[in-house]
């Protein structure tokens, strides 16, 4: 029989001589892109007591986990020592308790629902725990309520590549979680399903949630819908029981600008 010739295979970890980069094409880090501290080890020594992880590995990490916690460019200069107050005082409470959660997270028992008019400060104020809680080693998550359905509905198209279970993965798994203009979408029967959902779901696992809101739980004299109308009776009732509803009241500051 016929011996056939060896064929000759290539790894593919291993470049050839084509594909192996020039000298020229290497870019070496130049001195001013090396931190000072640990010459990039990422572990700083401190004379007399040992190593530590390096403030720069520190900054690193605190910028990946914000880029992750998908806050609007809208936002990104909010933060509790940015927030105006003057010399309301149910807003005073309100910056008072969020930095409290902030400060205890993972010590904490409740959840937030900020609810009051627009134009107080409740997203201001949802995004500076998130942004508190990311300086502090821990993750966070930021939706608009709108968004999130938009995105949902948008996974019901054959020609888009996401599905509804991986849009919903990271928002009913995250240790906490920011849902902001709850209850703004029209409450028709699958906006309120789809929300209780999430609620639902975050409220059996435990998961803390910040919710923001312009609808009140009383009714308004003139008649105006309550939450329990736009979110629906069985969300809201876990609701009461996930969060500490804090109630903002003042003027719309984008009316002064």
């Amino acid at each position: 029989m016929r011996k056939e010739a060896p064929k000759k295979h290539s790894l593919r970890a291993v470049p050839n001589d084509a594909e192996r980069p020039k000298a020229a094409d290497i870019v070496e880090p130049s001195a001013s892109d090396i931190c000072p501290k640990c010459y990039g080890s990422g572990m700083e020594v401190v004379p007399g007591l040992g190593a530590r992880i390096c403030e720069c590995r520190k900054r690193d990490a605190h910028s990946v986990r914000l880029a992750k916690a998908r806050i609007p460019k809208r936002y990104e200069k909010c933060h509790f020592n940015s927030y105006q107050s003057t010399a309301n005082e149910s807003q005073k409470r309100a910056l008072n308790a969020c930095v409290e959660f902030a400060n205890k997270y993972p010590a904490v028992d409740h959840g937030i629902l900020l609810t009051g008019p627009v134009g107080v400060g409740k997203t201001h104020l949802a995004v500076s725990i998130i942004k508190g809680l990311t300086e502090r080693g821990f993750p966070g998550l930021f939706y608009e309520f709108g968004s999130l359905l938009k995105e949902i509905q948008d996974s019901y198209n054959p020609n888009t590549r996401t599905s509804e279970s991986g849009i919903l993965a990271p928002v009913l798994n995250a240790d906490v979680l920011v849902l902001d203009e709850l209850g703004s979408s029209k409450p028709t029967d699958w906006v309120q399903d789809t929300m209780y959902h999430v609620i639902n779901s975050r409220y059996n696992d435990r998961k803390f949630t910040i919710f923001t809101t312009n609808y009140p739980d009383e009714r308004p004299s003139d008649g105006r819908e309550t939450l329990e109308d736009r979110i629906g009776v069985r969300a809201r009732s876990r609701m009461f029981e996930m969060c500490r509803t804090i109630r903002l009241d003042g003027d719309d500051y984008r009316r002064r600008l």
